[in-house]
């Protein structure tokens, strides 16, 4: 298992990366980074709420379609669902598009 030091280095640069990827969507969605949790709303009022988990050393996504928990995977370099093993990037896309109908590219 990862440090927890290492852990918050790895959400927050996931984090700025999301973020960023945010900034250039041509949509008119908000997010919100407050307490160690992102929220983005998208124009239809729905949500997506990333939070850090320490104590798992796990990332979080809540969606409409579920609550997903994230384990960082050294070897692909990205998050990996616990339960299906889909990596987060193109699931994080895939619900873009699919809750709020946003076009998201941040593979």
């Amino acid at each position: 298992m990862i440090t927890e030091s290492k852990f918050n280095e790895l959400v927050d640069e996931t984090f700025t990366a999301l973020e960023m990827a945010l900034d250039e969507v041509d949509s008119d969605l908000d997010y919100e980074t407050s307490g160690g949790v992102l929220t983005v709303v998208f124009e239809n009022d729905s949500r997506l709420v990333f939070s850090r988990q320490p104590p798992t050393r796990q990332l979080w996504l809540a969606a409409r379609s579920g609550g997903f928990h994230f384990a960082f995977d050294e070897e692909a370099g990205d998050w990996r669902d616990t339960r299906e093993g889909q990596l987060f990037r193109p699931f994080v896309t895939e619900q873009m598009q699919v809750q709020g109908d946003v076009r998201f590219a941040w593979l």
